[in-house]
């Protein structure tokens, strides 16, 4: 049995691209538009890849098409989304997380010996999970962001999407 992160597929408009990054840090997979896509160029990668369009451009939710799932976010400021998309879509921060490429939302596999001498010297005996891309080559450690951004994440789990933060 897979994880609601395995389960669902979302695509994020431009204005969303910290959001994305968090999601993907949860391990979700997450397209995200360049600032330049056009709104079609949207509509159809979220039709031709199946995905879940959260937005906060009521124009782009407007146009979408049947067949496109569309969370259309009402707040700003990164806590208070990631509470209301909690609520409209169940996301579990904490399901899967640091699997997928922050940058280029690819899965993410254990780092080789190889890839692991890419790692700052000072962090190449920690403990691990030593995780590597194999799209763009990041390596990706258990630094104190991890930890820092893991904490993140179960605050968000932990309150619910009460609505809690801002």
């Amino acid at each position: 049995m897979g994880t609601h992160a395995e389960s669902v597929s979302l695509f994020c408009d431009a204005m969303l691209a910290s959001l994305a990054r968090w999601l993907r840090a949860a391990g979700y997979d997450t397209g995200l538009a360049s600032v330049s896509a056009r709104d079609r160029a949207v509509l159809d990668a979220c039709l031709a890849q199946s995905r879940i369009l959260v937005t906060r451009d009521r124009h782009l939710a407007a146009h979408a098409p049947d067949g496109i799932r569309v969370v259309l976010l009402a707040v700003d400021g990164l806590d208070a989304q990631a509470a209301e998309l909690t609520v409209a879509l169940g996301i579990d921060w904490t399901c899967a997380p640091f699997t997928r490429c922050l940058l280029d939302n690819t899965s993410l596999h254990d780092a080789t010996p190889g890839e692991r001498t890419r790692v700052a010297p000072r962090a190449r005996n920690l403990p691990g999970p030593f995780r590597a891309c194999p799209a763009c080559g990041r390596v990706y450690w258990p630094g104190s962001h991890v930890r820092r951004m893991q904490a993140r994440l179960e605050h968000w789990n932990a309150r619910g999407g009460n609505g809690a933060g801002g």
